[in-house]
Formats: structure tokens, sequence, C-alpha cells
């Protein structure tokens, strides 16, 4: 049956790597993907759920005694449904919320005219030139956010910038790139760091100290081959002026560029403060911006009072997208859920032997699969210290590796959402480059390590 949950997935994603040519699309098949994933564990429960898996606590709630082998399959199936699917269902919805509550804000700042703040000073005449500056912003803006809200606010900005999709979408696959390669230098960055951080198996310092070279030469490495295929100059939308619907006053636009950002920038904040998750700051962050939105369009005409109204928003918002994402990562929980990766985390303990060749493989295999499920696994297979050269590696590797493809991180999932990104465009036009760069990074921090010795 296992092989079962894993023939589904692999037909599953084919399904969406040929969205295009099968007309179907790949929300649907993501979902159907993940419902049936999780059917059939359910229907298989009995020879499928992992043996020590059940918590005691949970069996002691049920006052059920006894090991694995006397469990009844009514007591499976409530652990599969309550504690796991459940479990994993709270995980997704943080992310789902987070995504919606983001993709909300830079809505609400676009509503405003926020962005033709930054666009207007952006003046950048060549492709290639317009590359870098985009790449690098990036780059630095992931460290400091993450390579998720990262990704949401670049991919929006580029729609000011440039008119030609299909120039556009060279420039939303180096988002991906600079987004999660930014994202593995900080603890702060990216999921898996985050939790690597949170595990106490890396520690913010050393972290910069170590990666942020890797991480550099994984950004510039794609950048140096994907500005090939950009010349000539930048071809701008064509500016169409609000004015005769919309009368907003500068200092408006002004305000919900500050509020958006800030509001995005506070997100770590709070989690680092009250230890709850991020969505909970995004939603912080976006009811504020509500009620300042309410606030200032008292004097505004009608037309634009609707124009700016956050309900009026929120019907902008992608669902596809987020229903695409739910789906993908309920049948990657599925596999998780019967121990399916963890399997394969040992697995390549069993055979591979070489940490430093682990962590590579992980971070490729992050690429078709969740890297959070990976990395979880590896931190219960390991008992190294903190800070340990396989931990930091482990963060750069999981951090990047997903770049090989779209689906491979959320960032690639969130650019695919909203600039409706083929896989395979982004297979033949941005995989190999962005393996180039993930190797490319291995490489130069070997040679930190080689040159300047990291502890161990």
């Amino acid at each position: 049956m296992a092989t079962a949950i894993i023939i589904t997935f692999i037909i599953g994603y084919l399904m969406i790597a040929f969205e295009h040519p099968l007309h179907i699309d790949k929300a649907a098949t993501a979902l159907l993907t993940g419902v049936i994933c999780w059917s059939i564990y359910m229907f298989g429960i009995e020879g499928l759920i992992p043996d020590g898996s059940i918590p005691h606590w949970f069996a002691d709630k049920f006052n059920h005694q006894g090991d694995h082998a006397h469990y009844t399959r009514e007591f499976m199936t409530e652990w599969a449904v309550e504690g796991q699917l459940y479990g994993s269902l709270a995980e997704i919805a943080g992310i789902l919320f987070f995504l919606m509550g983001a993709m909300t804000i830079v809505e609400l700042v676009d509503a405003y005219e926020g962005f033709s703040i930054i666009t207007d000073r952006i003046n950048a005449k060549s492709q290639v030139k317009l590359l870098w500056i985009v790449s690098i912003l990036t780059f630095f803006m992931s460290a400091v956010l993450d390579n998720l809200t990262t990704t949401i606010v670049m991919v929006s900005l580029l729609k000011k910038l440039i008119k030609d999709h299909e120039k556009r979408l060279f420039y939303a696959g180096m988002v991906i790139i600079a987004a999660n390669a930014g994202g593995a230098w900080t603890v702060i960055g990216d999921v898996t760091t985050t939790m690597l951080w949170i595990k106490k198996k890396i520690s913010p310092l050393p972290t910069v100290y170590w990666l942020f070279l890797p991480s550099l030469a994984c950004l510039c490495v794609p950048l140096l081959f994907i500005s090939r295929y950009l010349k000539g100059p930048v071809e701008r939308p064509e500016h169409v002026s609000h004015a005769h619907y919309k009368k907003l006053k500068p200092y408006q636009s002004m305000l919900f560029l500050c509020l958006g950002f800030g509001g995005l920038l506070f997100v770590p904040i709070f989690k680092a403060v009250t230890h709850l998750p991020p969505f909970m700051g995004v939603m912080l962050s976006l009811s504020i911006m509500w009620i300042v939105s309410e606030i200032v369009k008292h004097d505004m005409d009608q037309e634009t009072r609707s124009s700016t109204h956050v309900i009026s928003i929120l019907k902008k918002i992608d669902t596809g997208s987020i229903l695409f994402f739910l789906g993908i990562l309920l049948a990657i929980n599925s596999m998780a859920s019967v121990g399916i990766l963890k399997q394969a985390a040992e697995g390549l303990d069993s055979y591979v032997g070489n940490k430093n060749a682990i962590a590579i493989l992980i971070g490729l295999l992050s690429a078709v699969v969740d890297n959070v499920p990976l990395v979880a696994a590896g931190i219960e297979m390991y008992s190294m210290e903190i800070d340990n050269p396989f931990w930091i590696f482990l963060a750069y590797c999981a951090g990047t590796g997903g770049s090989c493809l779209i689906i491979g991180s959320a960032a690639g999932v969130a650019a695919m959402g909203l600039e409706k990104i083929d896989f395979m465009w982004y297979v033949k036009n941005i995989s190999f480059w962005a393996l180039l760069g993930y190797l490319a990074g291995c490489a130069v921090y070997f040679a930190q390590v080689y040159l300047f010795g990291l502890m161990s």
C-alpha cells in the first residue's frame, strides 16, 4: 500500500508537470492527489502506520493499553485523523493563511499605488541591469523577511516593471533562486533554517558567517548564465493613469507602502517575541492596515473607495494557487505520516554514509518533496552538538535545493501561481542553472571549511 501512495504521488506530480498539454488545472490535480494519498493510507492503515509512531499520551487519552501489535483498527484510524491529519492540517493552514495574508497586504499596497513609488525610482534601462538589481534586492530582502513573503512582493513588483510576460518569467525564475538563497543564510529566512534554530541545531551568527558566501554563489552563478537570455532595453508596461477614477493623495500611497513593508518586516519580530506562528503576525499587520484603510477612505469618492476596499481586494487573491498548495502539502504529509520520507532519510544514511553527501542529496530531494519533513527526519536521526558542520551545511542544502524545480519550495509555488509559470518551462529554462548554483554554493562552503576550518 505504501507503494500505491508513492505511485499516486508520482502520477499526480507528472500531471502537474504536464498541466498545459493535458489542459487540466494543477490545483485540481494536486487536490485529487492529496485526497487519494490520504485515502489509501486510511484503507491500508493496519499495514502502513509506522511502529512506535503513536505516542503514549495519545494511547492514555483514549485509555488504550498495549503495544502496536494490539492496537485496534479503530484506534489507529483515530490517531491517523486526530493526531496526524489534523496535526498536518494545522501546519498547512498556517502556511495558507500566511500566504493569503501576505497576498492581501501586497494587493492593498498596490490598490493604493504604493509600488509606483518604488518602480518610478528603478530607472534601469537594460534588461540585464534590471535583472541584477531585482535579484540582489530579493536576496537581501529574503534574509530579513522570508523567501515566501519576498517572492510575493517581488513578483508583484515585476508586473509593474516588465511588460513582456515571456521575459518576465526569467526574472520570476531568478526571484525564486534569489529568495531561496537569501533565506538560507539567516535563521529567519527559511522555514527549515528556522526549524533547525528552534531545535537548537544552529545559531544565528555562525549561520550567517558560514552560509553567506555559499548562498551568494548559489545566486550569482545562475544569474550570470540567465543574464545571457536577456538583451536590449527594458520594455515597461504602459502607465495607466487612474486619475479619472482614483483620487489618491500622495501621502496615502506612501503610508500604505510603509505600512505594507513595515507589517511584513514586523512578522519575524512578532514571532520571536510572542512565539506565535508567522501567520498570526501577518494577520495582525493586515488588520492594522485594514483599519487604517477604513479611516483614510472617508474623504474619497465612491469609485476610489470601492477599489481600495479590502473586501474587493480579497476577491483578487489567487484561490487556485492556495488550493494547489493545499493539495501538494496534503500529499507530502501523507507520505511523511506513513514514514516514507523518514525511511528515505534513513536509507540515505545507510547507503551513502557520508554526511555531507547526505545533506546534498536531501537538498536535491527537497526539489521533489517538501524539505520540512526531510529536515525533521534528519534532526531525529542525528544528535550532533549545536553548530556542527552537518547542521550548518544542511541548512544551506535544504534552503536552496528546492530551487531546482518550481514546486520544490514555497517561493516557487507562490511564483508559479502568481505568474502562471509552466512547470516544464521552468525545467527547460531555469532548473539546470539553479542546480549549477546549488552545487557552486556547496563548493564554496567546502572551500571555506578547507581554508578556515569549521569547528567539529
